[in-house]
């Protein structure tokens, strides 16, 4: 089962987002495939994931978390706690300073919706930091250099240890994915249904 957490401003109608869904609507996997419309706050997006995860386990399937850019921070943080495998496209490695100048009314890029990002909310983000991960072979870093919002040297060594895709160019949007859609699906072990 794939959890997609989308980044900051943005939405399950992301363009990442839609193209893994779409990869697994085609291979027969779209059940195992969620994407939710995370909260503003911080606390909240950690709460309705970790409600999500309760609930494959209980179904006997094991999640991996995706997450892009903010995404990839709480990612960071639900595999740490959770023990879950997970992938990090062009993450927010120190979201509560990259943030920070955001504190006020925001627009999300894909739904138009108004939105009030607080001090409070880079509480929440401090709260959830993960300073340096415990067993890199849960992580595969995706990033690409051309990153115009977040250095990608800062996930690099994060990340150290980890699985790690580095290509030269593009941005933050990550403009490769597309080509690395399978083998996501295959690092979460999931397989086509068909033969």
């Amino acid at each position: 089962m794939i959890l997609y957490l989308h980044g900051f401003r943005s939405a399950p109608a992301s363009i990442k987002a839609r193209a893994l869904k779409a990869r697994m609507v085609e291979r027969g996997l779209a059940e195992r495939f969620w994407c939710a419309q995370l909260p503003v706050s911080p606390r909240a997006a950690i709460a309705l994931a970790e409600t999500e995860i309760a609930r494959i386990r209980a179904a006997g399937l094991e999640p991996t978390v995706v997450g892009s850019s903010l995404g990839g921070y709480y990612a960071t943080w639900l595999a740490e706690r959770h023990d879950l495998r997970a992938v990090l496209i062009n993450p927010a490695v120190v979201a509560p300073l990259s943030l920070e100048a955001y504190v006020g009314i925001q627009d999300n890029l894909y739904t138009g919706e108004r939105f009030e990002f607080t001090r409070g909310h880079i509480d929440e983000l401090r709260a959830i930091e993960v300073p340096a991960i415990t067993r890199p072979e849960r992580f595969w870093l995706l990033v690409e250099t051309g990153d115009e919002v977040l250095d990608y040297r800062h996930a690099v060594q994060k990340y150290a240890g980890a699985r790690q895709t580095v290509l030269e160019g593009g941005d933050h949007g990550f403009s490769r994915w597309n080509d690395y859609l399978d083998e996501v699906i295959a690092y979460a072990g999931l397989r086509d249904p068909r033969p």
